[in-house]
């Protein structure tokens, strides 16, 4: 039998996050597939509902309640290292727990694992939920993130990862830091499969412009060394052409490289082994709902 741990972070979405365990336990699974939830409550400060569930299709449901707010991709890092050392385990499914990983297609996941597969699987999104607008950035986001490392990354956190895999995450530091761009600087051979974006449960979307731009330049820092050297080459070749032409005008791309420099620059600081290593002492308490 495989041991599955879905793998949620929350901080003050319960509602949500309890919508999606219902949803979860309500699955079909091939009984060879043994489900359990672990929930990585990042010091939410909102109180959450103690409701009974009976979840009869799940093996156990934990919450490993956080000290101090640490963010998502940190919530997720200490979800792996915790699993990777404290539990039993085959695979590990980390998902968002707002409904926009939509838990239907955890069976697509399990489908790819029957053969036992080592490579990462990550769900590559084919359909976006948002505005126009909002798809327009993402879509340059990813073609900046493409330009400037060499790295085409179509996936978020929604991906099964073999215990072999986890190691390696927990091992790096740019998990830290950066969940999918870690995931890629670590693996070459990553499986993709099909994924539509779902509506949030409850609530607006928190994937604002600026935590757009903040993901966007967190997977950047990760390949950093690329980033300079194709920034450099960039700047050289950009003042080469406007030299005629320079004004303030021309100016603004390279005030904004800059400024993307100094950001990607201190995001890059957020790789700490040290801190990683850590990561468990932040747990202030385990429950275990089921």
């Amino acid at each position: 039998m495989n041991k599955i741990k879905v793998l949620i972070p929350v901080y003050n979405d319960w509602q949500s996050v309890y919508k999606l365990i219902d949803e979860i336990n309500s699955l079909s699974i091939d009984p060879e597939f043994q489900i359990s939830i672990i929930i990585v409550n990042d010091a939410s400060n909102h109180d959450r509902s103690n409701e009974q569930k009976t979840l009869e299709n799940l093996h156990s449901v934990k919450i490993l309640n956080m000290k101090k707010n640490q963010g998502h991709a940190r919530c997720i890092a200490t979800g792996l290292k915790f699993i990777y050392e404290k539990d039993d385990f085959d695979y590990v499914i980390p998902m968002d727990g707002d409904g926009e990983d939509r838990p239907e297609e955890i069976n697509n996941f399990l489908n790819q694992i029957k053969g036992n597969i080592e490579k990462p699987i990550v769900g590559e999104r084919i359909k976006r939920s948002e505005n126009l607008i909002f798809k327009i950035c993402y879509q340059l986001h990813k073609i900046i993130t493409f330009s400037f490392t060499g790295k085409s990354i179509k996936f978020g956190n929604y991906s099964c990862l073999s215990k072999t895999i986890v190691e390696k995450m927990i091992n790096e530091k740019a998990t830290w830091n950066s969940f999918s761009g870690s995931l890629t600087k670590i693996e070459n051979n990553i499986i993709s499969i099909n994924s539509i974006r779902g509506n949030r449960y409850f609530g607006p979307s928190k994937m604002s412009y600026y935590n757009l731009i903040k993901h966007s330049l967190s997977i950047i820092s990760v390949f950093r060394k690329t980033f300079l050297v194709r920034s450099a080459l960039f700047i050289i070749f950009y003042i080469l052409l406007i030299k005629s032409y320079a004004s303030v005008i021309t100016a603004i791309p390279l005030v904004f490289l800059l400024i993307a420099v100094y950001a990607i620059s201190n995001l890059a600081l957020r790789e700490n082994m040290d801190e990683f290593d850590k990561s468990l002492e932040n747990i202030n308490n385990i429950d275990q709902i089921k």
